[in-house]
């Protein structure tokens, strides 16, 4: 009698009843979960507070810090403490690298760290504060920590799968992946990791000693923006722990929570009213990234299947071992997934990861200016103190309508949102440097690639606008102001934008009406009820690389879709 063959990557995206209940097989998820029974609250009066102890000690609190005007020079993220750094396992001598790290090489899955200004065109450009500087506003656009995959996503699969397949006659794995014998799947689904909430506190800390000195500009509360998802509230909480401290962050700021659901209107999780972003348009940088999956990740099938019996390896199984690997370390601190794949698969894997966010989230997705452009007019509204009075877009008019939810006077701004979104709003406001290298092929990697999710938007990546007050030149004293942004600590020039164009600078400096005006320039040109709504069509390849439709000329010479 044959043995049973399961083919892994032929299942369909569920969860099997089966992988519920759990299993003693490889791939089952039984698991234990915190927290047990609470306290007796008949016992509530053995465990008195902190107010009600007192002796708290002396209390005066410090100035506040504003290190990124005071030092001369930056300091840099490039840890991922506690996490183990994982190690590559497979490839000859020549090819295995004790510097290379796995981690850089997960794009959006990847662990926040610092990014050098020259990876955007700028050597030489510091975060820091230019000399003679004087940061007056904040513009903070936040992703959420690291979560657990989303459900139904390829890991989930992969575990369902491979219980199902443990438990036939013919199962067995050896050499490097015997581990998969007693290996069990313990990730949720798409809550925050403890390395996730620790992400955001620690931005929170950082954020507080970079632009704490704007506090005392404050002549209300802050207000924080989020949305209603799990991981995307306890992100703003997390990090406001860290911003003001355990003992007063939940009485030092409002919390405005929009509701990310379909047919809400909402700048931070702008897909739910824009139609288009959902449906097929939406699948153009998975057709790509399948495409290339196919070919960097050939050998690793090859290689791989010879160490297991009773499963056929394709590539959508390898490829979620990948991605375990990845979730794994963020959720867990460690994964046996990591070693299996040699450093030219981790490039493969990142690069698959682009191809997803250039075609469905990125400059070569048509609905990408059209979902970011609402957040685009919330900053000119903001810039310029001016309210919003006209909702064509995926502006919310309750809440933006408001100038109690949507206040016009802050001296930082607080926005908490999703990777994908901080890919949209560098699309709509035409940060070029990214999009450089033209559209992405699905068949190599290209010499001089330029789109780096890992650089664009990973776990806890930050997107940073400084207003500043700066000379006017070397020999005037009279100031003037000036907007520029970070990304992931990185300066990003702002050439690409009209109007600043006119005034290249090595600091990514650009005259803060000229930016205005370039900003305004972008929403007027925007179409979004047509990208949004409109019937078109697009394909892979397409030579898209700022978001937007262009429709081609008909033989007859007039405009149709293409």
């Amino acid at each position: 009698m044959l043995a049973r063959v399961l083919i892994l990557g032929a299942l369909p995206f569920a969860v099997a009843s089966e992988w519920q209940k759990g299993s003693s097989f490889a791939g089952s998820t039984s698991t234990a979960a915190f927290p047990p029974a609470p306290t007796n609250p008949a016992d509530a009066a053995y465990f008195p507070d902190a107010s009600q102890v007192g002796y708290a000690g002396p209390t005066p609190t410090g100035d506040e810090p504003e290190v990124i005007a005071t030092a001369p020079v930056a300091a840099q993220k490039t840890d991922t403490y506690p996490l183990t750094q994982p190690q590559v396992l497979f490839g000859t001598k020549e090819e295995v690298s004790s510097s290379f790290n796995p981690m850089r090489y997960w794009a959006n899955l990847s662990p926040w760290f610092s990014v050098d200004s020259a990876a955007n065109g700028l050597p030489g450009a510091s975060p820091q504060v230019p000399n003679g500087c004087e940061i007056t506003q904040v513009h903070m656009v936040q992703r959420h920590g690291a979560r657990y995959p989303a459900s139904g996503d390829p890991p989930s699969t992969f575990a369902t799968a491979l219980n199902e397949a443990a438990s036939s006659t013919g199962f067995s794995v050896s050499g490097p992946l015997e581990f998969l014998n007693d290996w069990t799947y313990k990730l949720g689904a798409e809550l925050l990791t403890p390395f996730g909430r620790q992400q955001l506190f620690d931005l929170g800390v950082s954020f507080r000693i970079k632009y704490g000195g704007l506090l005392k500009n404050f002549k209300s509360y802050p207000v924080f923006r989020t949305t209603s998802e799990a991981r995307m509230v306890d992100s703003a909480v997390s990090f406001a722990a860290g911003f003001f401290g355990l003992q007063d962050y939940q009485s030092s700021y409002e919390l405005s929570i929009e509701i990310e659901e379909s047919n809400f209107n909402s700048t931070l999780a702008p897909w739910n009213n824009c139609a288009n972003a959902n449906g097929p348009l939406f699948n153009l940088g998975y057709t790509a990234s399948d495409q290339w999956n196919a070919i960097y990740l050939k050998d690793a099938v090859k290689r791989l299947q010879q160490y297991i019996k009773g499963v056929e390896l394709t590539t959508d199984v390898v490829y979620a071992m990948q991605n375990l690997c990845a979730f794994e370390t963020v959720a867990l601190g460690y994964s046996d997934f990591c070693g299996l794949f040699t450093e030219e698969e981790w490039k493969g894997f990142e690069y698959s990861i682009d191809l997803i966010f250039w075609y469905s989230d990125g400059p070569g997705n048509p609905v990408t200016a059209a979902q970011g452009i609402g957040y685009v007019q919330e900053l000119v509204a903001r810039l310029t103190n001016t309210p919003i009075t006209k909702f064509d877009t995926n502006t919310n008019s309750t809440l933006d309508g408001n100038n109690v939810t949507f206040p016009l006077n802050q001296p930082i701004y607080f926005d908490f949102t999703h990777d994908t979104v901080i890919a949209a709003y560098a699309t709509a406001m035409n940060f070029t440097s990214f999009a450089a290298g033209g559209p992405l092929p699905a068949t190599h990697i290209p010499a001089g690639h330029t789109y780096l999710t890992q650089h664009i938007a990973p776990f806890a990546a930050n997107m940073i606008g400084q207003v500043l007050e700066c000379p006017e030149s070397s020999k005037s004293s009279k100031k003037v102001s000036y907007m520029r942004w970070l990304l992931n600590d990185g300066v990003v020039p702002l050439t690409g934008i009209s109007h600043c164009a006119e005034h290249p600078n090595k600091d990514g400096l650009c005259p803060l009406d000229s930016f205005i005006a370039g900003m305004q320039d972008l929403i007027a040109a925007e179409n979004w009820s047509f990208d949004c709504n409109g019937n078109y069509t697009v394909g892979v390849p397409n030579n898209i690389v700022d978001g937007k439709y262009h429709p081609q000329p008909t033989q007859s010479g007039k405009n149709g879709k293409d």
